[in-house]
């Protein structure tokens, strides 16, 4: 299954922006509630606003510029302006902090949900996907989310409630000069609406090349040792040059898209300030119009309603840019696993512990890397597989584990098909020691215990009692500090060796039926080979091992040898006959 978000990203169809905007808003379907009351305080800020010019150029117009002038009825209307006034300042400041949680909370659920869905994807989606780009969507595009609705969203509402607002006094002041001073409005909706998509566009372009930048910072980071042991910091250099000029000539082009529309916005605005004075002047001087609602009201609300758009300039590209990064989310949100459980599965009876049958495998669809596999494992005997490096046999034991799934045939455990088991329940059956074991920064005690339940309670000497028990204690004793050696995943804390000790230490404790260990003594040194080698030996009887190794002494006590090879897995007999296979597949590959 294509998992390059890329390459689906390219493919996939465009939605319009109000229906990605939907589908943010059905996820955080439970703030509802706070949404809605910030719309309300908005509603009554702008209504408030909206009313003191009115309010003001009444007063002109009937207590100030009249025969009789009415100095209690300015009064009065000051008075309700500044009541007026301090409601607003309250509505302000609840919505203010209504959105401020809603975005902090939008933020926390969009990362949870993101990392839970990672948390459900295969190996494969990793494999095609680098960790820095990864990175870069659960920080940097959240980031962004958040940003709007905290920031942004509840100005971009308001804007546009005081435009309709001042729009609609506009026109119930005086219809005529009302739509003359709308026109210019007409023709900026038709520019947003001509450039928006190209503006989305510019900012999805420029937040994938800033994943790819992250991704390439993380790589270079991850192997600085070997780019200091060849002396090829030019190399990390030019990468990184290339990286950073693509993340430039991006962001050079979003910033022009984002910036367009604040001088376009501007023009039209002072264009409308002027249809306001010259046409409003010709209606003063046919008595069709009070100078004081000229002046004050129809201007104020002239203002009120372009102003606001150049507000909209700013905020729709901020708009813009969380639509990008949101699309660059829900990427990751819609897709499935295609490693699912099936529920229908029959048990044969008197079934082997693990059987391939008519297996076919390739990590592209066009190139497969196992054809037409079968092959029993029974339980408690040994195995080894052995082959030329790049003949399948990793690929092989990932299948043993449901790392991935055949395209064709059935992998059977226990006469079930695997892919009828729960993640844990399969687990718990097969261990698997990779040749690059996985480690967390914290203890060994932690490493050891992670993903096993059953010991998790335990204190150190209860935990040292059951690893006694099944024979590790002279691997324990390696470390240090023992169970409390610190380990750090990222540094050299503790040699790989140490860490491929511990990965087996994990594995062992778990009491799996199927223990795989794929090159798990290449980084140890004979006498530790040794010691592991006796441990294996004295695992439970129904214990199966499956051995994927280099050197000859760790597979020459196996029961059985595959031998694996072109897209092939066959029996090799003796030991003696399938070191000549090994040989002439060497030289054949």
């Amino acid at each position: 299954m294509n998992y390059n978000l890329n390459e689906l990203q390219a493919k996939a169809q465009k939605t319009s922006t109000w229906a990605s905007l939907n589908k943010l808003l059905q996820l955080i379907a439970h703030e509802r509630r706070n949404l809605w009351l910030a719309f309300f305080t908005i509603l009554v800020t702008s209504t408030i606003n909206l009313m003191g010019p009115l309010v003001i150029g009444k007063t002109i117009d009937n207590y100030i510029f009249t025969a009789h002038k009415n100095y209690y009825g300015v009064l009065v209307n000051c008075g309700i302006l500044f009541c007026m006034y301090l409601v607003s300042l309250v509505t302000s400041y609840v919505q203010t902090m209504l959105m401020g949680g809603v975005g902090q909370r939008m933020l926390f659920t969009l990362r949870n949900a993101i990392f839970n869905k990672l948390q459900l994807l295969p190996v494969g989606f990793f494999n095609q996907n680098k960790a820095g780009d990864l990175i870069s969507r659960v920080n940097n595009d959240t980031d962004k989310l958040n940003q709007f609705f905290s920031q942004s969203l509840m100005q971009f509402i308001g804007s546009i409630a005081t435009m309709l607002g001042a729009g609609i006094f506009l026109l119930a002041i005086n219809i005529k000069l009302g739509a003359a001073t709308l026109i210019p409005a007409v023709i900026i909706l038709i520019f947003t609406s001509a450039t928006s998509a190209w503006v989305k566009r510019k900012n999805a372009v420029n937040l994938k090349s800033v994943g790819g930048m992250s991704a390439e910072i993380q790589e270079s980071l991850n192997n600085f040792k070997v780019i200091i042991a060849f002396n090829r910091r030019d190399y990390f250099r030019k990468r990184f040059d290339e990286a950073n000029q693509e993340n430039y000539r991006t962001s050079i082009g979003a910033g022009i898209a984002n910036n367009s529309y604040v001088p376009v916005y501007g023009l039209f605005s002072s264009l409308a300030q002027l249809i306001v004075l010259a046409y409003g002047i010709y209606l003063v001087s046919k008595g069709e119009l009070g100078i004081g609602l000229l002046a004050v009201s129809f201007l104020s609300y002239a203002n009120n309603f372009y102003n606001p758009l150049r507000q909209l300039a700013a905020l729709w590209t901020n708009f813009q840019v969380a639509m990008a990064g949101w699309d660059r989310i829900s990427q990751i949100l819609s897709l499935d696993s295609d490693l699912a459980i099936e529920t229908s599965a029959e048990t044969e009876p008197n079934a082997p512990l693990l059987e391939f049958r008519n297996v076919y495998f390739g990590y592209e669809a066009d190139k497969e890397i196992l054809h037409n596999i079968s092959f029993q494992l029974e339980s408690g005997k040994t195995y080894a597989l052995v082959g030329p490096t790049g003949g399948g046999k990793t690929t092989t034991a990932s299948l043993i584990a449901r790392l991935y799934d055949p395209d064709k045939g059935q992998v059977l455990l226990n006469g079930k098909n695997i892919r009828s088991y729960e993640p844990v329940d399969r687990t718990k059956k097969i261990g698997f020691i990779l040749q690059e074991p996985f480690l967390f920064t914290g203890t060994v005690r932690e490493n050891i215990l992670y993903g096993n339940d059953l010991y998790v309670n335990y204190n150190n000497e209860q935990l040292e009692q059951v690893i006694r028990e099944a024979n590790l204690g002279s691997l324990l004793a390696i470390f240090e500090s023992g169970m409390d050696t610190k380990v750090l995943s990222g540094g050299d804390s503790i040699s790989l060796g140490q860490k491929q000790l511990i990965a087996f230490m994990r594995a062992v404790l778990r009491n799996p039926e199927l223990l795989i260990l794929d090159e798990a003594t290449a980084n140890i040194d004979t006498i530790t080979e040794k010691l592991l080698s006796d441990i294996l030996n004295n695992l439970p009887a129904t214990t199966t091992r499956v051995i994927i190794a280099h050197r000859l002494n760790t597979i020459e006590n196996a029961d059985e040898i595959f031998f694996v090879n072109s897209g092939e897995v066959v029996r090799a007999g003796s030991f003696d006959h399938a070191m000549d296979m090994l040989l002439q597949g060497k030289r054949v590959s």
